[in-house]
């Protein structure tokens, strides 16, 4: 997968979890800027580990991997 691919999935799920449309959540916009609370923070992650086969605590993921969807897409691009 591409960076692009994994962004575009990543907006689909936050769209889901969020109950926005997608087309409201562009890959630099900072994640504190979209509302995510607490609860759709632990759905974020889950979502992440499903659909990438990620294990997200043993990968190293720092805060700064969550700045936008653009630098998560990223990351889990490295790890992949």
């Amino acid at each position: 997968m591409t960076v692009r691919e994994i962004e575009e999935s990543l907006i689909q799920g936050i769209a889901s979890i969020l109950s926005r449309d997608a087309s409201s959540i562009a890959p630099d916009i900072p994640f504190h800027k979209l509302g995510i609370d607490s609860l759709a923070f632990v759905e974020i992650l889950v979502f992440i580990e499903k659909t990438f086969k990620l294990q997200l605590i043993e990968s190293g993921l720092d805060k700064k991997d969550f700045g936008t969807v653009h630098s998560l897409a990223s990351f889990i691009h490295k790890k992949h």
